[in-house]
């Protein structure tokens, strides 16, 4: 499923979309990674995620690597994996309890890490285009075609 988008707003509904789609298939559990370079808005699409799940103060968790907001429908672990060296550094965050939790995981930079992710997670891969303040947002899903249920 791929997406363009031309400001943060419309970035943000196309993380509410997903979040939507989640929540119609009852999902408890579901790791989503993030990929893209910095600035290019993956903050912006968690924080639409979120606000559909009923959260509606999110922040980067850039220096405190791990948000945790539970006052929506589902539990939302926020990651950002920028600053850790690699998957040594996962267990000083709790990597593995957060895979284990209920509730879903919104990785940012998971390639700081990828040998350690599930592998049924849904990959969002954001990137700037050509033109001036246009976003791609391409969203894969686990397995064939474009499911999640």
């Amino acid at each position: 499923m791929i997406k363009i988008t031309t400001d943060t707003a419309q970035t943000e509904a196309v993380g509410a979309a997903l979040a939507a789609r989640l929540l119609d298939c009852g999902k408890e559990k579901a790791f989503v990674a993030l990929y893209g370079d910095m600035g290019v808005g993956k903050t912006a699409f968690c924080r639409g995620f979120c606000q559909k799940i009923g959260i509606l103060r999110v922040k980067s968790p850039t220096y405190t690597i791990v948000n945790e907001y539970t006052g929506g429908v589902r539990p939302v672990f926020h990651l950002d994996l920028y600053r850790l060296s690699g998957v040594q550094d996962l267990e000083s965050i709790g990597f593995g309890e957060y895979l284990r939790r209920r509730g879903i995981i919104l990785c940012e930079w998971p390639e700081r890490a990828e040998d350690a992710l599930p592998p049924d997670r849904i990959r969002v891969y954001l990137s700037r285009t050509e033109n001036e303040g246009e976003r791609t947002i391409d969203i894969r899903f686990p397995g064939e075609g474009d499911m999640i249920c």
